[in-house]
């Protein structure tokens, strides 16, 4: 379980920074780095709520 919630934090930080990295692109005009952060944002959010299903599924009973 342990693992599970580091790979939480991971994933947290990794969007935020992606949020953040998106927003600096944006005032900058560099939308390759807008594209490429959204892309990874997408698949950090895909695999987090992946993450969330597989533990309330282990939680239940």
């Amino acid at each position: 379980m342990g693992k599970k919630v580091a790979l939480n934090v991971f994933y947290n930080i990794g969007i935020f920074l992606c949020a953040i990295i998106i927003y600096s692109a944006i005032e900058h005009a560099r939308y390759e780095y807008v594209l490429a952060c959204a892309f990874i944002a997408g698949i950090l959010i895909t695999l987090k709520i992946k993450l969330i299903k597989e533990i309330k599924r282990l939680q239940k009973p």
